[in-house]
């Protein structure tokens, strides 16, 4: 996901080495020579005023995705309900993701996302409270679970659609490069920030709501200093006819456009399945840590594992999207399928952090891939629905997969749970490779 270039800042290099597929990079290259003349990145204050407000926001979610199910477990001593609260949050997710869409097409995106996180304060300011004052019930953080996914669709929808307003489209690829890198390092110190502070045991365990609480406020200002609206009359974007559909199917435009194209339908199962049956890793890495005496901080230190080799991906992806599309789809999931079942051997947190570290090297190769086969092509006016659809297609399933994590958790061991989910994982890999139309996909011109 990555091309090196000289007016890159400090920090970017690794992001910048992530373009488009070299055959279409050295095109743009020679059709494109007004390139050279545009502003570095760098240098583009609203797009960088973007990425700080994107980069504390995840911060924020990675700190609370290690803490809320630490506070659950010291509160009923049930990983179900564990499962239950990511169950819910996701399907909050899913419920707001096509209105969500559906808005930022007709709406203000800025404004959307100044709601959105204004939300996720106000929620996460009152879990804290009820935390502090001996308050929190189980209901509450089910309540709280649901808004909060809701507000993290919004704001995803929203925050792409602003992303290509304040870029060039001949930058756009290295942006959302950037972007993704950026944020896979509040990936990378959220856990073990959220395990440290959980640790201290003071303000009766709220440190990580407090900072999860600071980090949706500094989104907030971002989304606030950002003064950028799309251009709703924009070119359609070519290939696979994203937007075909989407005059008459109002808040469905989206789901259509993915529908109506086999490759594109594939794709978004293979992902859905993987996200189904991977979306209970995190939880179950937890109890196999807890079950091992390990600190809450080095658990939030293992579990960044995933979030380095997000950023070790990113070189990758330039000679990975030298493959076809569906060979590096099949490749990149198939490989999860041994990686998981080697979770289940109690060799420490080390070796956790190493395999969860393999696991995600592919993981920004598949990101470029979604934005360069899905994303990009969307009409200007239906970029929204679309992104709306994708995120809501690829989660769909993950409710089921959580809550059924917990529900083995409840009444397996961890081990033998992990086991269980790397087979259906393998038996949903292997039936979507044999899709001929995920082998025969070609990189969109």
């Amino acid at each position: 996901m990555k091309t090196t270039q000289a007016d890159a800042a400090p920090g970017e290099s690794a992001a910048a080495a992530v373009a488009e597929p070299p055959e279409r990079s050295e095109r743009s290259e020679r059709s494109e020579p007004a390139v050279a003349k545009l502003i570095p990145l760098r240098r583009n204050i609203p797009f960088q005023t973007l990425w700080i407000g994107s980069t504390a926001a995840t911060l924020g979610v990675a700190v609370a995705d290690v803490a809320y199910p630490l506070a659950i477990l010291a509160l009923t001593g049930s990983p179900a309900d564990a499962g239950l609260f990511a169950a819910v949050q996701t399907s909050g997710m899913i419920v707001a993701g096509l209105p969500a869409g559906h808005l930022a097409d007709r709406r203000s995106p800025r404004w959307l996302l100044v709601l959105a996180e204004t939300g996720r304060v106000v929620i996460s300011a009152l879990v804290t409270l009820a935390l502090v004052q001996g308050r929190l019930t189980l209901g509450l953080l089910l309540v709280a679970a649901a808004l909060l996914g809701a507000g993290q669709a919004t704001t995803g929808a929203a925050r792409k659609l602003l992303v290509r307003t304040v870029v060039p489209r001949e930058q756009l690829t290295r942006a959302l490069t950037q972007d993704e890198v950026r944020i896979s390092g509040g990936d990378l110190v959220g856990p073990p920030i959220g395990g440290t502070l959980y640790g201290l045991r003071v303000l009766a365990h709220a440190a990580p709501f407090l900072c999860t609480v600071l980090s949706f406020v500094l989104s907030l200002i971002s989304g606030l200093l950002v003064r950028a609206e799309p251009d709703r009359g924009g070119q359609s974007g070519a290939g696979s006819g994203a937007g075909a559909h989407g005059g008459k199917s109002g808040m469905f435009a989206g789901i259509k456009a993915i529908w109506h194209d086999p490759m594109l339908r594939a794709t978004t199962t293979l992902l859905a399945i993987v996200n189904c049956i991977c979306s209970g890793l995190t939880l179950i890495a937890v109890v196999i840590l807890r079950d091992q005496s390990v600190s809450p901080a080095m658990i939030g230190v293992t579990l960044g594992g995933a979030a380095i080799g997000g950023l070790a991906g990113a070189p990758l992806v330039r000679p990975l999207h030298r493959l076809r599309p569906g060979a590096l789809l099949v490749a990149v999931c198939g490989l999860l399928v041994p990686l998981v079942a080697l979770l289940a051997v109690p060799y420490g947190p080390w070796w956790m952090a190493g395999l969860l570290f393999i696991a995600f090297l592919g993981i920004p190769s598949i990101r470029v891939l979604v934005d360069v086969l899905i994303l990009r092509q969307a009409p200007a006016a239906e970029r929204g629905r679309v992104v709306g659809a994708v995120m809501t297609l690829i989660t769909v399933g993950m409710p089921a997969g959580l809550a059924a994590s917990g529900l083995l958790l409840q009444y397996l061991s961890a081990q033998f749970s992990v086991l269980i989910l790397a087979g259906l994982l393998a038996v949903g890999v292997v039936a979507c490779a044999s899709r001929r139309r995920l082998w025969a996909a070609r990189w969109p011109e």
